[in-house]
């Protein structure tokens, strides 16, 4: 089954990007059902059943003609070769090696193929060969391979692979059976796979599918998938693409998403941009971008932050700057939290004892008296000072001496 490079190149990326929770599989006795029963029998009726649910094959025009195999080869030589080529060490060759035995794979041979790689364990250094072998699979027999990853797989990689290759060549067939095979309201967990397919190629229909989803797990992937390809259109693209989407849930998480990029580029126009929708989006990266831009330019986010009204906003933004400092030089970040009093909260003391721990566990643990919060200040000496006596019980010992009048606090619970 020959694949095309740019096929093949997607495929070896998807590990990379982020994938469909490729972290939970380990091994096909962890994380994969049963193999047992006729490989072919169990492949041809299930793509029959899903053949008559989705009323219509698939296309096939578009794959190119497959090479002559060689007739004297065994399914049992196939197998032996493709596990010789997996326990490959350069992963260059391996995967040069993978390709070429799949260009010799009919449509009939992948079930078995699939399932002997999956019965040497699916580390995570095979994860982008599983990949090229069910994107392959995908293009030959859609079908079959959905048919296979529904009764012997778990976690929605496989099908999420599959569907990706499937919608790249027919992406409304691929809705068909996504539709079809899960009847239901709640978010069709076969969607993401699709929007990633055409993500690049049809942005409008992405949208549209995305759009479409109800607030869930699976919609945040689909967000995910769709991001990057906006981002590549450029600042305003994004902007604009996220101006228009009705839902305030969605919106907000795709600000979430993009502010981060965003900022790495232009720190400025993001911060301003965030001040324009404000919410809990802005909220929650409004520091990412000024420490980004404290980083890049620094008279310049000390600028606009004096620009900025009391509030979250420059409370907010004065976390970012301190975050960027905290971990290096405590002190320095100290000053700056005695600089500006009226700006500091406790979501601030709290990022800065995280940060400057390690460094300067004293001046850390000192700062936990800015928390205005009582119950969380208590919380915070607490595991604070647990982790300094791990670290260095003579200090943290001399510590709670010096401030004995505190250690209530510290009382066992």
């Amino acid at each position: 089954m020959k694949i095309t490079p740019l096929t093949a190149l997607a495929a070896l990326v998807l590990i990379g990007v982020g994938g469909f929770m490729a972290g939970r599989v380990s091994s096909p006795a962890s994380s994969e059902k049963d193999q047992s029963g006729p490989a072919e029998t169990r492949s041809t009726r299930a793509s029959a059943r899903d053949s008559a649910e989705n009323g219509g094959q698939t296309k096939n025009s578009s794959h190119p003609t497959r090479p002559e195999r060689d007739a004297k080869l065994t399914i049992q030589d196939r197998l032996a070769r493709l596990e010789s080529i997996i326990r490959g060490e350069n992963p260059l060759d391996r995967n040069r090696a993978l390709l070429a035995f799949i260009d010799q794979l009919a449509p009939g041979d992948f079930e078995q193929a699939v399932a002997h790689f999956r019965s040497l364990g699916l580390t995570e250094g095979r994860m982008g060969e599983y990949s090229l072998l069910l994107t392959a699979w995908a293009q030959a027999d859609p079908l079959s391979a959905l048919a296979y990853a529904k009764e012997n797989t778990t976690g929605g990689y496989a099908a999420g692979t599959i569907l990706t290759s499937w919608a790249s060549n027919d992406p409304e067939a691929a809705i068909r059976w996504a539709k079809a095979n899960h009847p239901g309201e709640e978010a069709n967990p076969y969607m993401p796979g699709i929007i990633r397919g055409i993500a690049a190629s049809d942005p409008t229909r992405a949208t549209e599918l995305l759009t479409s989803m109800p607030k869930s797990v699976e919609r945040g992937k689909a967000l995910d998938f769709i991001l990057p390809h906006l981002l590549q259109q450029g600042t305003e693209a994004t902007r604009s693409w996220i101006a228009a989407i009705t839902d305030d849930a969605l919106r907000n998480g795709a600000i979430m998403r993009a502010a981060e990029p965003l900022a790495a580029s232009d720190p400025a126009g993001t911060a301003s941009w965030l001040l324009a929708n404000p919410g809990e989006a802005a909220q929650r990266r409004m520091d990412d971008v000024y420490n980004v831009w404290s980083k890049k330019d620094e008279q310049a986010a000390w600028s606009s932050f004096s620009t900025l009204p009391t509030g979250d906003a420059r409370s907010n933004a004065l976390r970012g700057i301190i975050n960027g400092v905290a971990g290096d030089n405590p002190k320095a970040a100290v000053s700056l939290m005695d600089r500006f009093p009226n700006d500091v909260n406790d979501r601030m003391v709290q990022h800065f004892v995280w940060r400057s721990f390690d460094s300067d566990p004293l001046t850390s643990i000192n700062a936990i008296t800015r928390m205005g919060d009582q119950q969380r200040r208590d919380a915070m000496y607490r595991r604070t000072f647990e982790a300094w006596q791990e670290q260095d019980p003579t200090s943290a010992d001399t510590w709670l001496r010096q401030n004995s009048g505190s250690s209530a606090v510290f009382a066992p619970r």
